[in-house]
């Protein structure tokens, strides 16, 4: 499964001091919808090394229903670049937001840590591929700037 879209409503157990959903309960929620779709993609664990680019564009309101759409970006020969959004709305109007994006990457290991391969990705729509290149690009900025001078 190359994508998974996790759905549930804002409780009030994830109030911050300003009424809405703390951004740090959103960041987990990102991580769970990233999890589970590298995981289903690489068929066995997975663990988190890279979240980047993590926008907060609106906040999420009590009581909102809320979307974390998980979907595979780019693969390399162990790592997995996982593209999320989440997205909410009140239900009542059927009008959903995008909330917040970013880009998280996750590697398959072994039981003993160490990264092991996984399938390759080859995205097939218009969509995908941009999507593709757009991780590409960030991975390979990111590798850049962390390269010694």
């Amino acid at each position: 499964m190359s994508a998974i879209t996790l759905r549930f409503l804002a409780e009030p157990n994830t109030v911050n001091f300003g009424g809405k959903v703390h951004g740090g309960t959103v960041m987990k929620w990102i991580d769970e919808a990233g999890y589970a779709c590298a995981t289903s993609w690489a068929k066995r664990y997975c663990i988190t090394v890279y979240v980047g680019g993590i926008r907060f564009f609106h906040p999420i309101m009590i009581g909102d229903l809320v979307e974390v759409e998980a979907r595979l970006a780019y693969t390399g020969n162990t790592s997995m670049n996982i593209s999320v959004e989440v997205r909410s709305g009140d239900m009542k109007g059927g009008k959903m937001q995008t909330t917040t994006e970013c880009m998280i990457v996750f590697v398959s290991v072994d039981s003993h840590g160490r990264p092991m391969p996984i399938q390759p990705w080859t995205p097939e729509t218009p969509g995908d591929i941009a999507l593709a290149q757009r991780a590409k690009a960030q991975l390979d900025a990111s590798r850049s700037s962390s390269e010694p001078a």
